[in-house]
Formats: C-alpha cells, structure tokens, sequence
C-alpha cells in the first residue's frame, strides 16, 4: 500500500500503467507464498519438540515464543530458523515501507501550494497511522530482547497486532470519507444537544 500511495503521488498520470491487476496479483500471490512458506517450515519444526512438562499456554493465543518456553527439548535450532527466515520476511516490507514514505515525504515537500501538501499528507496518513501501530507491537514482540518485558505485556503487544489493528483498519479508512464523517459529526451533535 505504501508503494500504491508513492506511485500515486510521483506519477499520478501513469498510475494505472504502473499499478495494473497483474502486477497486484503477483505482489499478493509473492507475499501469501513467502508467508505460507515460512509458516509451514516453523510448523513442522515446531512439530518435532517434545513437550514433557504442564501443557497449558500463558497467552492469549498459541504463538511461537510461549510454546517454545514449554518445550523440554533444544530449541536453539527452531530460534535460528525463526530469526534466519522471519527477521527478513519483516525487515523486507518495512525497508519498502519506509523507502516509499522517505520518497512521498521528499515529492509532498516540494509541492508549492500548503493545499496540496495537506491533501497528499491526509491520504498517506491513514495508513501510516495503521502500519505504525502494527510494526511497533510486532518489533516489540519478536525483534527487541524482552527481558524485563512480561508476559502480560507481550499478550497487550500480541493482541494488538492480532486483533486491534484489523478492527481499527476500517475505522481509521473510513473516517476519510466525507459521508461518514458527517454522520458521525451529526451523532456527536445529536449527543451533545
């Protein structure tokens, strides 16, 4: 999305051209391989442990890092693997991400009317709010060292990268729209009167 938002702002004109259904087919097909793939080898992976101890999850959901805390067999192997194939897989979208808004940062900063700053600001904003939110709690769960982080503080991380930021995504979309604004100025109106 943050490529979309570039190619809109730097070529508005040749959009379409750049932007075809094929080339959106490929990207998601790339990206749903690389995540399956790399979800399947861990599962199998994690398969293989032994667990000889209590078999209840302090979390909130099955993740990796609370099911390998139960595992009474190594699990250097299935660290390495986890770090060796998942940094990558989340370093890869995040040097996308933050190139194409360095880009669309340079291109809406030499735009000479503050009209048309602001316009190109608000259409990125949304989603940068949504994707800051979501690398921010996943770089604090899997990639910073969590010592002195508890438990419960990896479950709020989780949850939020889980479930907060799908259920706030149409919400913060969504108040771009002038139509939704107004009714939800019209039902604060209607509150406040």
């Amino acid at each position: 999305m943050s490529y979309d938002r570039y190619v809109a702002i730097r070529n508005p004109l040749h959009y379409t051209s750049i932007i075809t259904n094929r080339f959106c087919v490929r990207s998601v097909s790339t990206c749903w391989l690389l995540g399956n793939s790399i979800s399947i080898i861990v599962t199998i992976t994690l398969s293989k442990l032994k667990f000889c101890g209590p078999n209840i999850i302090d979390h909130l959901f099955c993740d990796i890092l609370p099911l390998l805390e139960l595992s009474c067999s190594k699990t250097i192997f299935v660290h390495l693997e986890i770090y060796v194939m998942g940094i990558p897989a989340l370093i890869s979208p995040t040097i996308i991400i933050v190139v194409s808004y360095a880009y669309i940062f340079i291109i809406v900063l030499r735009i000479p009317s503050s009209t048309g700053r602001q316009k190109a600001f608000s259409t990125c904003s949304s989603h940068l709010i949504v994707v800051s939110i979501f690398y921010w709690s996943i770089f604090s769960v899997y990639v910073l060292p969590s010592r002195g982080q508890t438990s419960y503080v990896n479950k709020i991380l989780s949850l939020l990268y889980t479930a907060f930021t799908p259920l706030i995504n149409p919400i913060i979309y969504s108040l771009r729209n002038k139509d939704i604004k107004k009714a939800i100025q019209q039902a604060f109106h209607k509150h406040i009167v």
